[in-house]
């Protein structure tokens, strides 16, 4: 048992202590986000928004964050991502706090449109840090427990946000919201500022190239966004068919998704190191993900058993596990010689568009066609998201071999 343990905390060696610090600030500004699980329920009960008010408002939140995502990028390229951190911090949480006054239709939209665009800065500018902060060969365990951060801090957030509303009402949490992005932020100034922070990979390209000019990255997107849309249902229609088809009560519900969370905790940061050492290459550990996923929806679909859920569920986090870290890295990767910044905005857009359109197309077809055909298609565009990376293995190879030969 001890040994087993050394062998995980040894999983974890070789990481910057600016890795570690940005992990800290990153659980600080996820956890602080305790608003978004209750926004819908805050805009019915406390505005008297309708529904369809609701499905405006969070559309103008999906838009915020893919322009929040795009400009993120661009002042990371002109002013660095030191700067774009503190700013998006600092705004942000500002910007949460001012929120709670807004009680209009109109000033609502608006005011999460804004607030998704200083919140999603964040988040290009620090996986351009990530880069920065990271040796090449530790990169993807570096993306790793930033992973784990998030989900921690997804994790503690609404049970946190529950407990606030109960204790201060709703007003409450955009104060706490607040105060926690601004925390991260000064902790950002006071930890990783320039002056005191180690940059183990400073990098300055003359020329660099623009992503979309870069076909295998484009490619990437594609199928990343694929990829998205079926895993995102984990988000919204899975949920309603544990409970409308299998009939699972609630708190069964929340046991099954938090195997999810459980499963990454424990198991991702080995499964990636374990990975790293083996001969096969990024784009063909992605691959392998994402058709884990189109296999959980195959799993869940061939019979009612309830185990079939306990299965899907493995099968989708241990996907999940590969495709996200693996995905990241290779997008950095690609960076490297172009616009940093401008790299990974497109990455994290191609993940704001599968949510944007991930779940109204889950909700449309299973409204339409039932859960049965619903999973199928699914599957599907799991399996043309598997193509495509098919696609970009066939271009790198070809990169390979011109570089082989031109050297």
């Amino acid at each position: 048992m001890r040994k087993l343990l050394s062998n995980y905390i040894n999983t974890f060696g070789g990481l910057s202590k600016e890795v570690w610090w940005l992990a800290l600030i990153t659980l600080i500004n996820r956890a602080g986000t305790m608003v978004v699980p209750f926004l819908s329920l805050y805009l019915t009960n406390s505005l008297g928004f309708t529904l369809s008010d609701v499905g405006w408002i969070m559309s103008f939140f999906g838009l915020g964050a893919v322009v929040g995502s795009w400009l993120g990028g661009k002042l990371t390229d002109q002013i660095g991502y030191y700067k774009v951190m503190v700013l998006s911090l600092m705004a942000s949480g500002l910007f949460f706090i001012i929120l709670q006054f807004t009680t209009t239709f109109v000033g609502f939209c608006l005011g999460i449109f804004v607030l998704m665009i200083l919140a999603d800065m964040f988040r290009p500018a620090m996986l351009v840090a990530l880069s920065s902060y990271s040796k090449p060969e530790n990169r993807t365990r570096s993306i790793t427990l930033i992973r784990l951060a998030i989900n921690l801090g997804f994790s503690a957030g609404p049970a946190l946000g529950g407990l606030i509303i109960f204790a201060l009402s709703y007003n409450g949490l955009f104060w706490v919201d607040g105060i926690t992005c601004i925390s991260a932020g000064i902790l950002l100034l006071n930890i990783l500022h320039p002056r005191k922070a180690k940059v183990l990979e400073q990098i300055k390209v003359t020329n660099p190239t623009k992503a979309y000019t870069d076909s295998a990255f484009m490619i990437l997107l594609v199928a990343m966004t694929l990829f998205g849309v079926a895993f995102f249902q984990l988000l919204s229609t899975l949920p309603l068919f544990y409970k409308d088809i299998h009939h699972l009560t609630e708190a069964e519900i929340g046991l099954l998704l938090g195997l999810n969370g459980f499963i990454i905790f424990i198991l991702e940061m080995p499964l990636i190191k374990w990975l790293e050492s083996s001969k096969n290459s990024i784009s063909k550990l992605i691959l392998v993900g994402v058709l884990l996923i189109a296999l959980s929806f195959i799993v869940i679909n061939l019979t009612g058993w309830v185990g079939a859920l306990i299965l899907g569920m493995i099968l989708m986090t241990v996907g999940e596990m590969i495709v996200f870290p693996f995905s990241n890295s290779l997008a950095l990767n690609r960076s490297i010689k172009g616009s940093q910044g401008q790299y990974m905005a497109y990455y994290t857009i191609s993940f704001s568009i599968a949510h944007i359109f991930g779940h109204s197309i889950g909700m449309n077809l299973v409204a339409n066609l039932g859960f049965k055909s619903t999973w199928y298609i699914i599957t599907l565009i799991a399996v043309l998201s598997a193509v495509f990376i098919l696609i970009l293995m066939g271009m790198l190879k070809n990169e390979r071999a011109i570089l082989k030969e031109s050297s």
